[in-house]
């Protein structure tokens, strides 16, 4: 009798145990809804309502789904995760605070696809990349941030990967690269900074910025400003127009940039080199700039 009373007692602490178990299992693929609910498990047929909600049922490397249109909320992203919206409207609208920040692991991945993300004039970072290997941010739109659009200040070396992506009404910088330690190498590729004070502003680290549109910022274009570390930016088929300071601009010995297959045009100053380097492969347009200004060297295609 006592044996069968322990062995029923031990057969029930072990279904408790492992439904606590399920209860805190995390699955690879969640989805938030716009009427979904933070208190489902996230799962295709219960989704959840919030972005912050579904990070914590979703397993490192998971991947969250954007099921139908809505608002998702801020959210602080700690491990590898990929954000994905596909066909809807994902909207992150904060206002005072920041949009969506990275501080994630050394050897973390972090991708936003398809986001929407909006500060309203009062946000402080669209997106703000701390910690991580890898950030990749792909058919997103980021407007009316009061500081940048993209926070680049990763502490250790990182990469930043941009492709199709908007950013507007930043009260400084649209994509704004200043690691705090480490080399942060950034590539852009079809995107448009408009509107913003700076356009890509890199003061430590590598920047390519290909087939794109810098235009229309109260400062400058595309400014290489070293703080005394190395700075090396590439300009390749892009158009750099109508901002209000200078289209591209290399400020401090360290600073380097190199300008090929691109149009810089209706800016005040076209070109200036204050002790940095402007190198020319010899194939870009420089003309109705206030003052076009010169590269300081033109260099041969190999």
């Amino acid at each position: 009798m006592n044996m069968s009373v322990a062995l029923r007692t031990l057969l029930v602490g072990s279904f408790l145990f492992l439904g606590v178990g399920f209860a805190h299992a995390q699955a690879t693929r969640t989805w938030v809804s716009g009427v979904g609910d933070d208190a489902n498990p996230c799962s295709r047929t219960a989704p959840c309502k919030t972005f912050a909600g579904a990070i914590s049922k979703t397993a490192p490397a998971g991947i969250i789904d954007v099921l139908d249109p809505g608002g998702f909320g801020a959210l602080t992203i700690t491990k590898s995760i990929t954000l994905e919206a596909v066909g809807t409207v994902a909207g992150v609208l904060v206002s005072g605070t920041n949009g969506i920040v990275v501080a994630a692991g050394a050897s973390d991945v972090v991708t936003l696809r398809g986001l929407s993300i909006e500060g309203l004039n009062t946000g402080l970072n669209g997106v703000r990349f701390i910690s991580g290997a890898k950030l990749v941010i792909e058919n997103t739109a980021i407007h009316g941030f009061t500081q940048n659009g993209v926070d680049i200040e990763p502490s250790a070396d990182a990469q930043v990967l941009l492709h199709n992506v908007t950013v507007g009404g930043s009260g400084n910088g649209a994509v704004w690269v200043f690691p705090t330690a480490g080399v942060a190498s950034v590539a852009l590729d079809n995107v448009k900074l408009s509107n913003n004070k700076y356009g890509l502003f890199v003061v430590s680290g590598k920047a390519s910025l290909k087939n794109s549109v810098v235009s229309a910022n109260s400062s400058h274009g595309v400014s290489a400003s070293s703080n005394g570390t190395l700075v090396r930016v590439n300009v390749d088929g892009s158009l750099i127009s109508d901002n209000v300071g200078t289209g591209v601009r290399s400020i401090g010995a360290s600073s380097a940039v190199y300008v090929s297959r691109s149009s810089i045009t209706g800016n005040a100053t076209g070109l200036n080199a204050a002790s940095g380097s402007l190198n020319s492969y010899g194939n870009n347009r420089v003309f109705e700039n206030t003052t076009n200004g010169a590269f300081t060297a033109t260099l041969m295609e190999q």
